[in-house]
């Protein structure tokens, strides 16, 4: 089982093994998908993400969970406001992340990607304390999965667009990929 050392683990029930591809076994994620979420919309700090992906969102919480209620998602990652990460799903194992989604002609990026969720909204400013957690998470996974190079690291609006906007428009593309500059340039991905 593949965790982030650095994460707390909390076992979501939405995720299933990855199809063998035998074109690219033993390895076959390679791609990142960076996303934003918060429950309820634009509320921070909340139990909400976490009851979300492990299926125990109460739709009489808040009006907007009974729109939600009943669906099966998850990622492998969320990095909360503070910075803190929290792993739902074993970097080996497909989370449901992604939904309808297709990167370079190849379908359904959950089978080969990793996604990783920002508490935030498209259009509020991310923290530092996000972007050091990303930034750490990131480099554990490209020196673990190498098939992730920057061009492979994308939003959820690139695989899904038109259906999707995150991470938004807050989102700090440059700043984030500088960052991982580093660990590119020493060979890993």
């Amino acid at each position: 089982m593949v965790l982030y050392n650095q994460a707390t683990f909390t076992q979501s029930p939405h995720f299933d093994e990855r199809p063998f591809d035998a074109m690219l076994q033993p390895n076959n994620i390679d791609l990142l998908v960076v996303h934003n979420i918060s429950l309820p919309p634009s509320q921070f700090g909340t139990s909400g993400i976490r009851d979300l992906f492990t299926g125990n969102l109460d739709p009489q919480a808040h009006p907007f969970y009974k729109e939600i209620a009943g669906l099966r998602v998850s990622a492998h990652c969320v990095i909360y406001r503070t910075g803190e990460i929290e792993q739902f799903v074993p970097f080996e194992k497909r989370a449901w992340h992604a939904g309808l989604s297709s990167f370079q002609g190849r379908q359904r990026c959950n089978d080969f990607s990793i996604g990783i969720e920002l508490e935030g909204t498209d259009t509020l400013p991310f923290t530092d304390a996000q972007y050091e957690s990303l930034k750490s998470l990131s480099e554990f996974i490209i020196k673990r999965y190498p098939r992730i190079t920057l061009g492979r690291i994308v939003g959820h609006n690139d695989i899904a667009p038109g259906r999707k906007t995150d991470p938004g428009e807050a989102f700090d593309w440059p700043r984030y990929r500088t960052s991982l500059r580093r660990v590119l340039k020493q060979g890993h991905a």
